[in-house]
């Protein structure tokens, strides 16, 4: 890739939060604990399912990955968001802002094929209990992190590469706080109406396919689940799942809404405010969701934190 030869850009000035100059240290403050809260929760779910043999399952390897997504997905976006809160220069390299957006997209498109690859976890754990160990077994687990982590790296590539291959010769005023797809878009040159039909079918597949996947596991889910004799059979049953849904539910909701509603229904404001969503504010809740509804997880903390301090 000729970047070059292929535009006048040497820079890209975010104009982010400029516009509430007021608000700069209390937005400053929240993102950075939002960003730290992250940050402890993933890093403390790494640790715990690493350590702890108990966490050795599938499921738990899926959250590791998981774990290791988030952490990567906030960072590749929020520390230099801080910055430009913190100073008046808030310009980022024309190629740094090309390798942020790939990092995102890598970072974007692996998680959402992990939720998926979680919800088939839970589909064989409830629906085949019996062939679970042989269907799970950990090359297969392997695998399928594998091939998330392969479709992250192809697409971001791909993305990245058609975008920042185009002409970048007019203005360098990004509407955006980070490298989004559609805001820099929309700085080059050209016509990109293709480009920004080929960000909404990528979206279509990498969002709402594995989402109906995830919808069709959980629908024989909660089928066998209704057919369980014992109440509380299906009450373990649910909890195991709940986690997983409502992290779902959040990572989908707000990356569909986001990406495939009209350009008529999207506004500077509303994009800002989603994107705060998907980027610090939903990495932070998701350890917090698993940490706080699973039993095993609590009580692994509650163990750690009596050993540090020297407690029975």
């Amino acid at each position: 890739m000729n970047m070059r030869n292929q535009t006048c850009l040497t820079e890209i000035i975010f104009v982010g939060f400029s516009d509430f100059q007021s608000l700069q240290a209390l937005i400053f403050g929240l993102v950075l604990i939002f960003y730290l809260t992250a940050l402890f929760g993933n890093i403390l779910i790494l640790l715990i399912t690493v350590i702890d043999p108990v966490f050795h399952t599938p499921m738990y390897f899926f959250l590791r990955h998981l774990s290791i997504l988030e952490i990567g997905y906030t960072t590749t976006v929020i520390p230099k968001t801080l910055e430009h809160l913190l100073s008046e220069t808030r310009t980022i390299s024309f190629v740094g802002c090309g390798i942020q957006m790939y990092f995102f997209i890598f970072f974007g498109v692996t998680e959402c094929c992990l939720l998926a690859a979680m919800a088939y976890d839970r589909f064989v754990a409830i629906c085949k209990p019996l062939q679970y160990s042989w269907i799970m077994s950990p090359k297969e687990c392997a695998h399928l992190a594998a091939v998330s982590w392969t479709f992250g790296i192809l697409v971001a590539f791909g993305r990245t590469i058609s975008i920042f291959t185009l002409p970048f010769c007019g203005p360098n005023k990004l509407s955006h706080f980070f490298c989004d797809i559609l805001p820099v878009l929309r700085l080059a040159t050209t016509d990109t109406f293709k480009n920004e039909v080929a960000v909404v079918a990528l979206t279509v597949f990498f969002i709402l396919v594995p989402f109906l996947l995830t919808l069709l596991s959980y629908i024989y889910i909660i089928s066998t689940i209704l057919r369980m004799p014992l109440a509380k059979s299906r009450q373990k049953a649910f909890s195991t799942c709940s986690s997983h849904l409502i992290v779902v539910s959040l990572f989908y909701g707000t990356g569909t809404f986001t990406y495939i509603r009209p350009r008529t229904v999207s506004s500077l404001d509303n994009d800002r405010i989603l994107s705060l969503l998907y980027t610090v504010v939903t990495p932070t809740f998701n350890p917090i969701i698993y940490s706080l509804r699973n039993k095993g997880i609590r009580a692994a903390f509650r163990k750690s934190i009596g050993w540090k301090e020297g407690l029975p």
